[in-house]
Protein backbone atom coordinates (compact mmCIF):
# COMPACT_ATOMS: atom_id res chain seq x y z
CA UNK A 1 0.00 0.00 0.00
CA UNK A 2 2.70 2.45 1.00
CA UNK A 3 6.32 2.09 -0.09
CA UNK A 4 7.83 3.31 3.19
CA UNK A 5 5.70 1.25 5.55
CA UNK A 6 5.39 -2.47 6.11
CA UNK A 7 2.16 -3.69 4.54
CA UNK A 8 0.61 -4.69 7.87
CA UNK A 9 1.10 -1.22 9.37
CA UNK A 10 -0.17 0.58 6.26
CA UNK A 11 -3.24 -1.67 6.06
CA UNK A 12 -4.20 -1.15 9.70
CA UNK A 13 -3.76 2.63 9.45
CA UNK A 14 -6.07 2.66 6.43
CA UNK A 15 -8.59 0.49 8.28
CA UNK A 16 -8.58 2.72 11.39
CA UNK A 17 -8.51 6.19 9.84
CA UNK A 18 -11.93 7.23 8.55
CA UNK A 19 -11.80 9.11 5.21
CA UNK A 20 -15.04 10.91 6.20
CA UNK A 21 -13.41 12.66 9.19
CA UNK A 22 -11.40 15.80 8.31
CA UNK A 23 -8.69 15.14 10.90
CA UNK A 24 -8.30 11.58 9.62
CA UNK A 25 -8.06 12.82 6.02
CA UNK A 26 -5.10 14.97 7.08
CA UNK A 27 -3.52 11.98 8.83
CA UNK A 28 -4.06 9.77 5.79
CA UNK A 29 -2.15 12.34 3.73
CA UNK A 30 0.81 11.76 6.07
CA UNK A 31 0.87 7.98 5.58
CA UNK A 32 2.90 8.00 2.33
CA UNK A 33 5.65 9.92 4.14
CA UNK A 34 5.77 7.69 7.24
CA UNK A 35 8.61 5.37 8.07
CA UNK A 36 8.73 2.91 10.95
CA UNK A 37 11.40 4.12 13.35
CA UNK A 38 11.08 1.09 15.64
CA UNK A 39 8.72 -1.66 16.71
CA UNK A 40 7.91 -3.14 20.07
CA UNK A 41 10.09 -6.12 20.93
CA UNK A 42 7.29 -8.20 22.48
CA UNK A 43 5.81 -9.17 19.09
CA UNK A 44 2.56 -7.19 19.43
CA UNK A 45 3.27 -5.20 16.28
CA UNK A 46 3.22 -1.74 17.86
CA UNK A 47 5.10 0.63 15.53
CA UNK A 48 6.69 4.00 16.27
CA UNK A 49 6.90 6.38 13.34
CA UNK A 50 9.36 8.82 11.86
CA UNK A 51 7.88 11.61 9.74
CA UNK A 52 9.32 14.71 8.12
CA UNK A 53 6.88 17.26 9.57
CA UNK A 54 8.11 19.89 7.08
CA UNK A 55 6.81 17.77 4.18
CA UNK A 56 3.17 17.50 5.35
CA UNK A 57 0.55 19.57 7.10
CA UNK A 58 -0.55 18.68 10.62
CA UNK A 59 -4.01 17.29 11.26
CA UNK A 60 -6.38 19.59 13.18
CA UNK A 61 -6.07 17.66 16.43
CA UNK A 62 -4.61 20.29 18.74
CA UNK A 63 -1.34 20.34 20.64
CA UNK A 64 0.22 17.47 22.52
CA UNK A 65 -0.36 13.76 22.21
CA UNK A 66 -3.86 12.55 21.36
CA UNK A 67 -5.51 9.28 20.46
CA UNK A 68 -6.51 10.01 16.87
CA UNK A 69 -8.28 6.67 16.37
CA UNK A 70 -9.02 3.61 18.45
CA UNK A 71 -10.87 0.42 17.69
CA UNK A 72 -11.68 -2.47 19.98
CA UNK A 73 -10.92 -5.86 18.50
CA UNK A 74 -13.50 -8.65 18.44
CA UNK A 75 -12.85 -12.28 17.65
CA UNK A 76 -15.16 -14.47 15.63
CA UNK A 77 -16.75 -15.60 18.92
CA UNK A 78 -17.43 -12.02 20.03
CA UNK A 79 -14.66 -11.87 22.62
CA UNK A 80 -12.89 -8.51 22.94
CA UNK A 81 -9.23 -9.32 23.66
CA UNK A 82 -7.78 -5.86 23.03
CA UNK A 83 -7.66 -2.75 20.90
CA UNK A 84 -5.58 -0.85 18.38
CA UNK A 85 -4.87 2.87 18.81
CA UNK A 86 -3.33 5.50 16.55
CA UNK A 87 -1.52 8.31 18.34
CA UNK A 88 -0.64 11.73 16.97
CA UNK A 89 1.62 14.37 18.47
CA UNK A 90 0.93 17.97 17.55
CA UNK A 91 -1.13 16.80 14.57
CA UNK A 92 1.41 14.31 13.18
CA UNK A 93 1.14 10.52 13.21
CA UNK A 94 3.38 9.25 15.96
CA UNK A 95 2.68 5.58 16.67
CA UNK A 96 0.30 2.67 16.21
CA UNK A 97 -0.25 0.64 19.37
CA UNK A 98 -1.65 -2.85 19.77
CA UNK A 99 -3.02 -3.50 23.26
CA UNK A 100 -3.89 -6.90 24.67
CA UNK A 101 -6.42 -7.35 27.45
CA UNK A 102 -6.46 -11.13 27.33
CA UNK A 103 -4.22 -13.90 28.55
CA UNK A 104 -6.16 -16.40 26.45
CA UNK A 105 -6.24 -14.78 23.00
CA UNK A 106 -3.09 -13.69 21.17
CA UNK A 107 -3.36 -10.05 20.19
CA UNK A 108 -0.86 -8.74 17.66
CA UNK A 109 -0.94 -6.61 14.55
CA UNK A 110 -1.50 -9.60 12.25
CA UNK A 111 -4.57 -10.71 14.22
CA UNK A 112 -5.81 -7.12 14.54
CA UNK A 113 -5.53 -6.70 10.79
CA UNK A 114 -7.57 -9.88 10.24
CA UNK A 115 -10.24 -8.88 12.79
CA UNK A 116 -10.53 -5.36 11.32
CA UNK A 117 -11.10 -6.53 7.75
CA UNK A 118 -14.67 -5.97 6.57
CA UNK A 119 -16.68 -9.20 6.36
Amino acid sequence: MTDGLPEDVADVLHLLLNPDEPSHVALLRQVPRLRVQSRCNCGCGTAYFDLDADAVDPAPLGPGTVVAADVRLFTETGECPGEVLVFAQDGYLSWLEVCSWSDDVEVNLAEARRWLQPS
